[in-house]
C-alpha cells in the first residue's frame, strides 16, 4: 500500500459523507470534519497505532484507559456521525457499548493480543490497513452480547476459565503473555474446583454441576488452535458450552477431548452441552460471581441475565475490494 494510498482515506470518508446527499451542501461545507480517532495509551501496540492515525491525517486524541469511556460519551452525545476507537477487545467494548442501537457508526483500529473481534468482521489486523478502512470502509450490522448489563464481543465464561485468566494476569507481567499461559493452564487443572448452576432456556430450568460455562457470541469453536473463534459461516446466537461432572480427572480428560477434537465432535460425549440461544438465565446459588468478559474479569451480581442484541453495531468494515 503507497503513501498515497494511505492518505487518501480520511479523503474518501470525508467524500462518501458528501456523496450521500442527494442536493449538494453549499461550498463552504464541502468538507466535513476529519473522522475522530481515540487511542488508548496503554494498548499494546500504542506508538505504531498512533503512526498509523496520524500517516491518514485522522483527528487523533490519545487518552488514559480510565478516561476513555467519558471521552467517548462526550463525543457521541454531540451527534458524531463516525468514531474511531483503537485498542483491544475491551477498549472496544466500552465503544460498543455506547454506540450500541445508535446512528453512530464505530470504526476500530484493533491493538490487542487476540484481536478476536476483528478478525471475525473482515477488519484487518495490518494497522495501515485498518486505519485506511476505517475511513473507506463500508457499514455492516453486528451482533453483540449481554450479560446483566455488561457487552461482551466475543466471549464470557465461568468457572475454571476464569481461574485461568487470574493466574496468567499475575504471571505475564514476569514471563510474558506465552509462557504464563502454559503455567496459568497447569495451576488451573490442579486446582480445578466443581459448582452448581442453573440454567433457564424458554423458561425451562436445567442443573448441572460442572468446572466451565463458556458463552460465545456465535457459533463458536474449541479445537485448538482455534480455540474460541467464531466459526466460519457459523450460527448466529449464544452459543453456550457446559462441560459437566464431578471427577476432576474425568472433567481434565473431557477438557482435553473437547480441544483436540473441536465441538461438533466434542457435541457427541454424553456430558458436554452444547446450544445455541438468544438469552437465558445462569443461576450460581450465591450472590455474586467472577465472570470472563472477553478476557478481562469483573464482578457481578447473580443471577446472570445473558442476551445477544443482534445487528446493535453500525461497525466499518474493510469493503472487499480494500481486503483483495
Amino acid at each position: 500500500m503507497t503513501p498515497a494510498q494511505i492518505g487518501s482515506a480520511s479523503f474518501l470518508y470525508r467524500a462518501s459523507l458528501v456523496s450521500a446527499s442527494t442536493t449538494p451542501p453549499p461550498a463552504s461545507h464541502l468538507r466535513p470534519p476529519v473522522l475522530k480517532a481515540f487511542l488508548n495509551a496503554k494498548c499494546g501496540n500504542a506508538d505504531k497505532a498512533r503512526e498509523a492515525l496520524e500517516t491518514v491525517g485522522y483527528d487523533l486524541e490519545v487518552v488514559e484507559p480510565g478516561d476513555m469511556e467519558s471521552k467517548l460519551r462526550t463525543a457521541i452525545s454531540g451527534g458524531i456521525e463516525r468514531i474511531l476507537v483503537a485498542g483491544g477487545d475491551g477498549t472496544i467494548a466500552t465503544a460498543a457499548s455506547l454506540v450500541a442501537r445508535s446512528e453512530t457508526q464505530l470504526a476500530i483500529l484493533p491493538g490487542g493480543t487476540l484481536n478476536h473481534f476483528a478478525k471475525d468482521h473482515n477488519i484487518p489486523t495490518d494497522l495501515g490497513k485498518a486505519a485506511v478502512a476505517a475511513g473507506a470502509g463500508e457499514v455492516i450490522g453486528a451482533d453483540i452480547g449481554y450479560v446483566n448489563d455488561c457487552v461482551f464481543l466475543n466471549t464470557s465464561s465461568i468457572g475454571g476459565y476464569v481461574t485461568f485468566v487470574r493466574d496468567r494476569e499475575r504471571l505475564e507481567k514476569r514471563f510474558g503473555y506465552t509462557i504464563a499461559s502454559v503455567f496459568a493452564g497447569v495451576m488451573t487443572l490442579k486446582d480445578l474446583r466443581t459448582f452448581s448452576v442453573t440454567f433457564e432456556v424458554d423458561g425451562k430450568a436445567r442443573t448441572f454441576r460442572t468446572s466451565l460455562v463458556f458463552i460465545g457470541v456465535g457459533e463458536r469453536e474449541l479445537k485448538m488452535p482455534t480455540f474460541g473463534n467464531r466459526v466460519a459461516n457459523g450460527k448466529r446466537g449464544l452459543h453456550v458450552m457446559i462441560i459437566s461432572g464431578r471427577k476432576k480427572a474425568r472433567l481434565f480428560t473431557l477438557g482435553m477431548a473437547a480441544i483436540a477434537r473441536g465441538t461438533k465432535e466434542a457435541a457427541k460425549l454424553p456430558e458436554f452441552e452444547n446450544f445455541l440461544v438468544d438469552k437465558c438465565q445462569i443461576d450460581l446459588n450465591r450472590p455474586q460471581t467472577t465472570v470472563g468478559l472477553d478476557g478481562e474479569l469483573k464482578r457481578m451480581k447473580t443471577p446472570l441475565e445473558y442476551r445477544i442484541d443482534r445487528d446493535a453495531l453500525r461497525l466499518v468494515v474493510a469493503s472487499p475490494e480494500e481486503d483483495e
